[in-house]
C-alpha cells in the first residue's frame, strides 16, 4: 500500500510567545492550527493580542518563541527577500480601508499588483475580475472620497483578492461600517471562502459571529481561552445541574 501522505495544515502555531521591548507581553503559549478553507473568527477583548497575531501572520512581527508555519514554511527562517512572496499567499483589509486618495478604484486595486507581480500583462483583466466579485463593476474610475464606507471596504478586499491570496486576514473589517453594510461584507467574505480561500476574521461584531455559527478562536490576555466550532461570540453557559 502507498504511504497515506499526512495533510499539512496551512497555518500552525505551536508555543508562540510575543514579547515587545517595553515589557508588554501580547501573546502567551498559543497554539493554533487552521485547515485550508476554515472560517475563523478571532474575538476577544481590545488588547486580548488578536491584532499581534495578525501581525505575526504576515511578518510584520517576529515571535519572541515559538513557531509559525504557513503552508509548511517557518516564518521565523524566512528572509527578507522571501518577506513579499509570503505576502503574495495572504490577502489583508483593516477597519479603515487604507485606501490611496488619490488614485481611482481601478488604480488602487491594480496597485497591489504592481507590488506584488511587477510588469503584468493580464493586469486590466485581473482588476476587472475581482471587481467584479466585489460588485463594484462601473465604479472603476471613482476615487474612494466618492464611495460610501461599504464601497471603500470592498475596494479594499478587491485589492487584497487580487494576487489570489490562498489565506485572507480581515482585521475588524465590519468596524466603521453600519449593520447593513456589515452584512453585505460579511456574505461576501463568506463567497470568498467558498471560493477556496481561508479566512480569519478579528471582531468585536457578537452578533455576526453569533449568527454565522463558524468556527470561533477566543483570545483573552494574550492567551487562547476557547476553540469550538459554530461558536458564539460567548463561551456557551454552563447547565445548572
Amino acid at each position: 500500500m502507498a504511504a497515506v501522505m499526512p495533510v499539512v495544515p496551512l497555518i500552525s502555531l505551536q508555543g508562540v510567545h510575543k514579547q515587545y521591548p517595553n515589557g508588554t507581553v501580547a501573546l502567551r503559549d498559543v497554539t493554533l492550527v487552521v485547515p485550508k478553507q476554515d472560517f475563523v473568527f478571532l474575538v476577544g477583548p481590545s488588547g486580548a493580542g488578536k491584532s499581534t497575531l495578525v501581525r505575526l501572520l504576515i511578518r510584520e512581527e517576529k515571535v519572541t518563541a515559538g513557531r509559525i508555519h504557513v503552508e509548511g514554511q517557518d516564518l521565523s527562517r524566512l528572509k527578507r527577500r522571501h518577506l513579499p512572496f509570503l505576502r503574495r499567499k495572504i490577502g489583508m483589509v483593516f477597519q479603515d480601508f487604507k485606501l490611496l486618495p488619490n488614485l481611482t478604484v481601478f488604480q488602487n486595486v491594480a496597485f497591489a499588483l504592481r507590488v506584488t507581480e511587477g510588469a503584468l500583462r493580464h493586469l486590466k483583466p485581473k482588476v476587472e475580475e475581482v471587481l467584479s466579485i466585489v460588485g463594484l463593476e462601473g465604479k472603476e474610475n471613482k476615487f474612494p472620497d466618492q464611495l460610501s464606507g461599504g464601497e471603500q471596504q470592498r475596494v479594499a478586499i478587491a485589492r487584497a483578492l487580487v494576487h489570489d491570496p490562498k489565506i485572507f486576514l480581515a482585521d475588524e473589517p465590519t468596524g466603521n461600517l453600519d449593520p447593513a453594510t456589515s452584512w453585505e461584507i460579511i456574505q461576501l467574505l463568506l463567497q470568498i471562502n467558498a471560493r477556496g480561500t481561508t479566512v480569519l476574521m478579528a471582531t468585536h461584531n457578537r452578533e455576526i459571529v453569533d449568527v454565522m455559527r463558524r468556527r470561533v478562536v477566543a483570545i483573552e490576555g494574550g492567551q487562547i481561552v476557547r476553540d469550538e466550532d459554530a461558536g458564539g461570540y460567548h463561551a456557551p453557559a454552563l447547565e445548572s445541574r
